[in-house]
Order: structure tokens, then sequence, then C-alpha cells
């Protein structure tokens, strides 16, 4: 829009006011909680939501608390032309001593980087898109039309807060979400999320499971889990151990205690729509289970069967015998997330991205004979549907020349994933930024991270995008 030059003056002046605010977002544990009267998702979101709100009117907004379900600042004439929407809730913290630059509610900038839970999903994102809309403000840079950057809470728990606003508030015909990849994501994958179960005879034969514990959320591929075996000693377990190790780069923590020897394993935390990134706990500890020379007690039964339909490292659902893909989207991926087993009694859940080709009657079915064949309890759900907006839609092509004026490069392509995002319900959104290829910011993981100088740079590029799709 010919106004780069100014904007990227401005963003660089005011950085460091874009970071206190960011640091004042980030120090909030904003997590779900249990609902309060009046704070549907607890106290640390509410305080999030009213922090935000209190940074809009700071910069002179027209402002919004939505129930306390999200917020919303305006900039330009009532006549919408654009939605950002963007999320202040949080994934948990997990085990604070696994992050070893700072506290998760601590932010830290070392070496040009910003350390901190939400620094990346999605408060630092959310904070550029505030200060892109403060650059167009305060340059009195002209809109015929207007933007609106909708704040939510809820996102990482199922967008609950995102579906209240919409029952009253109509969306502008253009949405984007500042809350994924660069340069922008206009397929999103459909898939399954669900939970299986299986009851059995407590058996006194040995060596046998007596419990196995792992994840914390059904989005999030874990990277702790823990068990303890009877009737096989630690010494025995270690030979097994280091040999699974090797093999899969998950290490493990044995002890004896009371006639029982406990398993730690450690691998490494990831997102699940992304499984591959990670070494997951929780199929690495089943792995080395159902290695060890247990007996056919039911629930060491249960957990070999396990280890068939979930095989560690292998995340396109082969096990479950839905590995389909498709050139548009890629490959389906499965990741199993949470486990709790006891003697008794066997619970699980686990988190399937599906490539478009997917559908009820080639992975839905199949899913639920393959576990109901193994004698496991499945209780069928649909499969949510993917979101596709095309790549020759005017919002795409737009939202692409600002990415490529930004990041100074040509040829930019629209990209699949396997993750939802803040539009993936709503008709023609895409997501735009903030993940940077080729840098991990650890996303949903310990230590996670975001790079300053992509922080300010995503601002101008927001900047530019609102400019073009609300002057056009």
């Amino acid at each position: 829009m010919g106004y780069e030059k100014e904007i990227h003056e401005y963003i660089e002046n005011h950085k460091d006011e874009l970071l206190n605010d960011l640091f004042d977002l980030m120090r909030i544990n904003s997590e779900k909680m249990d609902p309060l009267p009046g704070k549907p998702f607890g106290e640390g979101p509410a305080k999030a939501l009213a922090k935000g709100i209190e940074i809009l009117d700071k910069y002179g907004f027209k402002t919004c608390n939505h129930d306390n379900y999200v917020i919303s600042g305006d900039l330009g004439p009532d006549d919408r032309a654009l939605d950002i929407l963007a999320h202040l809730d949080v994934v948990p913290a997990g085990d604070e001593a696994d992050w070893h630059v700072t506290k998760p509610f601590e932010p830290l900038i070392k070496d040009g980087i910003l350390y901190g839970r939400g620094s990346s999903d999605d408060k630092g994102p959310a904070v550029s898109a505030i200060f892109a809309l403060r650059a167009i403000k305060e340059l009195g840079l002209p809109l015929k039309k207007g933007v609106r950057l909708i704040l939510g809470s809820d996102e990482e728990c199922g967008s609950s807060d995102i579906e209240h606003y919409y029952k009253t508030e109509k969306p502008a015909p253009m949405s984007i979400s500042p809350d994924a990849n660069w340069p922008l994501i206009n397929i999103e994958k459909g898939g399954l999320a669900n939970e299986f179960s299986a009851d059995y005879e407590k058996s006194d034969k040995t060596p046998c499971l007596v419990s196995f514990n792992g994840g914390v959320k059904i989005n999030v591929a874990p990277g702790k889990a823990n068990a303890s075996v009877r009737g096989i000693s630690a010494k025995e377990v270690k030979t097994v151990a280091e040999k699974v190790t090797k093999e899969t780069g998950v290490h493990f923590n044995l002890n004896e205690k009371d006639g029982l020897t406990f398993i730690e394993a450690v691998g490494e935390t990831c997102h699940a729509s992304i499984p591959e990134t990670g070494k997951n706990a929780i199929t690495a500890l089943t792995y080395l289970i159902a290695k060890l020379p247990l007996s056919d007690a039911p629930v060491n039964e249960y957990i070999r069967k396990l280890d068939q339909v979930f095989p560690f490292g292998k995340v396109n659902g082969e096990g479950l015998g839905v590995a389909i893909e498709d050139a548009e989207s890629g490959k389906t991926t499965v990741s199993f997330d949470i486990i709790n087993v006891t003697e008794t009694h066997f619970s699980g859940q686990f988190d399937m991205r599906a490539s478009i080709a997917a559908n009820e009657e080639n992975t839905g079915d199949v899913i639920e004979k393959r576990l109901t064949d193994l004698g496991f309890n499945y209780v069928r759900k649909p499969m949510f549907a993917p979101h596709i907006v095309s790549a020759d839609s005017k919002l795409v092509k737009t939202l692409l020349k600002s990415y490529e004026k930004g990041f100074g490069v040509t040829g930019a392509k629209p990209l699949a994933i396997g993750g939802g995002t803040y539009v993936h319900h709503v008709e023609g959104g895409v997501a735009f930024g903030c993940e940077e290829e080729g840098f991990d910011n650890r996303m949903h993981g310990a230590d996670e991270r975001m790079k300053v100088s992509l922080l300010t740079k995503s601002a101008e590029i927001f900047a530019d995008a609102i400019l073009s799709l609300c002057n056009d």
C-alpha cells in the first residue's frame, strides 16, 4: 500500500512497548480452569482478557468484553471487512523442571529469543496484531472499511469461546488467525479425537503390569509417562530399556520399592497435529512393556494389543488401518496422548488429523472395527470436517503478497496442516502466521519460544495486509 517504511519505523520505535505489553500477558497463567461466576474458563483466562482489554483501551480502540468469553477491539468504519482472531489462553505449563531457560510464566529474552508460555501460542502473535492496528491508527493511515481484533480465552480446549461469540456477532467477510505458520494455511485437516477402554479381571499371575499413566491433554503428545510392574526386577527391565532407548531415543528411569519396579519414560512433548516432531513417552513405554517377559494376565495382553495399534514412531495411522494420504493435504497422522491403566481397567485417548481423502467409510468404520475386534470398548464419534479455502481466493492471494513483501520472497504457496485453528469453522477464514519454517518454537512444550525479530516483522506484515484488505 506504499506505507512500508512508515510502518517499519513505527514498529521499531515502539518495540519496547510491544514487549512490555506481551510480558504483562505472559506473566498470567491463563490455562483453562474451573468455571467461576462470570468467568466461564476460570480465573486465569479472565485475568488475561482483563489485561488484553486494558491494553486495547490504552491505545484508544473501541472495545467490548463479550461475557468474558472473548474481547474485541475495533478500528476504522463500522462497515467491517476483516476479523483477526487470536487467543490469550495457553496450554498447561507441564513440569516446571523441564523448563531450562526460564520459568513458564516468567518471560525472558535471551539472544534475541523470547522464552515463556504463550510467546508463540498465541500471546506473541496477538500482541503483534495489536501493534499492527496501533501503527495504522497512530500513523493516520486510511481505512475504507473496518477491522476487528478478537481475542479469545478457550482456543486450546475446543474454542467454545468463539462459538459463544458468533451466537451474537456476525463474522466479517474475511477472517484471519495469526496462530499457525507462515506463509499462510488454507487447508486444515479434519479428523477425530476419541477414547477407548477395556475392563478385565485382576490376575495373580506374574510378572504383571500394575499401573500405567501418562498424558495431560488429548492434543498434546506427552513427553513423560510412568508405569509399575510386579514380579520383574529393575535390573531385568534395564536390559530391555537400554535396547529400546537405542531404538527410540526415549530414556527410562528405574527404581524398585515395595516389591514393584517403577519405570519413567522421558521423551519429547509435541503438538498432537505434528506427532512426528516429538518422542511420545506413552508409545515408547508401551513398546518397552510389550517387550518385557510378562505373563499372559489380561492387563498385559491389552498392552501388547495397544503396542500393535499405536506403534512407537509410526504416526500415519497404519496400526489402526487408516494410513491414507493425498497430494493436496498430505498424510493422516495419529497421536496416542492419554493413558490410564490399573490391574482391572484400561482407558486411552488418541488424536487423529485426517487427510482430506479420509471419510467415515475408509477411516471411521475402520478404526471402530480395529479396536472392537481387539476387545476394546469403543463408542463411535463422527469425524470433524476439514476446512478448505481456495488458493485462488482474493483473501489468499492478497495475504501472500503481504507475506512476500515482508519476507522479501516470491512464489509463496499456501500450506495444509493437521492442526485446527480459530478459523476452522469460520467460512472462508485462513491462518496467517506466525511460525517460521526452520525454527522450532517448542509450541505446547517446555521452553516455548519466539524470535523477537519475528514478532516485529509479523506486526509489519499484519499492518500491510490490513491496509490491503480494508482499502480494496
